[in-house]
């Protein structure tokens, strides 16, 4: 028998209500497929660590993560620490310690979820989201001058390089192409940006040789949020930079139906690392431990592990388990349904105990 070593990092907020849900589905995947085992180690890392060591993980956080399959991570944010302190303290640290280059979110309108846009129903919104997640906006360059006074500066710098964008396109091309629309939308902001974003568009028709049964084409940022409303038909696999797909993603999320049904991995392509999988949801301190948080994303999530994972069929399994119990109506509130955290997470394991695929 297979045995994964599973790092779980629960961290803030609703992260260890939802982690718990994933790990219980997760066990009972296990069980009803019997050719695997996950060994789940649970780190306590996040902001209550930070208020009382001055460090959300510990400085050898990353070499301890090394020796894992994968990390299952739940959210971090806590409204008494500020945003940039929990991000650039515990989730970029391994995002871009361990190289986790390929930012992957699908979206769909699963069973039983309603969308808020009209006349848009299951089938009709199915995409995948590429991020580039190493470099771009969110690349730590910059600084602050003269602080407090009238002539203070502060400067961010976006980096592009020509090896990042090209193994996201590459990334986001293969991607594309092993989907049945074999179909490519490249998101950039290149007539505002004419350097970093004319180079990603150039190196999108670079790339784009490689795959001549691949259909592309390409949007300016702003465009893409109208076509992603207006037209949800027009859209399968899209690649973005850091910026702009972490914000897409979230529309995208709420498109669906709700942001408590949208999962992310952090992928290492080169498999060098263990790659994070994660809700997009945040650690949604206005309803942490009222067990009312939505854990399908994480249920997605773990099914996105699984699959990286060559558990293909036990992610399968998961994703039709989730999907019946919410055409069921077996939803949280957030989706309109009336079911807590628990009772979703249980009519899921039934479910997977119940298939007879």
């Amino acid at each position: 028998m297979k045995t994964y070593k599973i790092a779980a990092i629960p961290a803030d907020g609703i992260g260890p209500e939802v982690i718990a849900a994933g790990l219980q589905a997760l066990e009972a995947l296990a069980r009803r497929d019997g050719g695997f085992r996950l060994d789940v180690t649970k780190f306590d890392w996040g902001s209550a660590r930070y208020k009382k060591t001055g460090a959300l993980m510990p400085e050898d956080g990353t070499e301890q993560l090394k020796a894992f399959d994968a990390i299952f991570f739940g959210a971090v944010g806590a409204p008494d620490v500020p945003d940039h302190v929990t991000l650039w303290g515990l989730r970029l640290p391994i995002c871009q310690g361990f190289d986790q280059y390929a930012n992957v979110r699908p979206t769909k309108i699963l069973p039983g979820i309603s969308s808020p846009l009209a006349g848009v129903k299951t089938g009709d919104l199915d995409w995948v989201i590429v991020r580039e997640n190493s470099e771009g906006e969110y690349s730590g360059h910059g600084g602050r001058a003269h602080k407090g006074l009238p002539e203070e500066v502060g400067t961010e710098v976006s980096i592009f390089t020509r090896v990042g964008v090209t193994r996201i396109m590459r990334y986001a091309f293969a991607l594309a192409q092993a989907r049945p629309r074999k179909f490519l939308t490249v998101v950039t902001k290149s007539n505002a940006q004419r350097f970093g974003m004319v180079m990603w568009d150039e190196i999108a028709a670079e790339v784009a040789t490689e795959f001549p049964d691949v259909k592309w084409d390409k949007m300016l940022v702003d465009a893409m949020t109208v076509r992603m409303v207006r037209a949800p038909r027009s859209l399968d696999t899209i690649v973005a930079t850091n910026l702009h797909a972490d914000i897409l993603s979230d529309l995208a999320g709420a498109l669906a139906g709700s942001l408590g049904v949208a999962p992310t991995g952090n992928i290492d392509p080169e498999r060098r690392f263990p790659s994070m999988f994660e809700p997009i949801h945040g650690s949604a301190f206005d309803i942490t431990g009222k067990g009312i948080a939505n854990p399908v994303a994480t249920f997605w999530t773990a099914a996105q592990m699984l699959e990286h994972l060559g558990e293909k069929d036990a992610a399968d399994r998961l994703m039709r388990s989730v999907e019946n119990v919410c055409a069921s109506g077996i939803m949280t509130p957030d989706v309109n349904g009336t079911a807590t955290t628990q009772q979703v997470t249980d009519a899921v394991c039934e479910a997977i105990r119940s298939e007879n695929i």
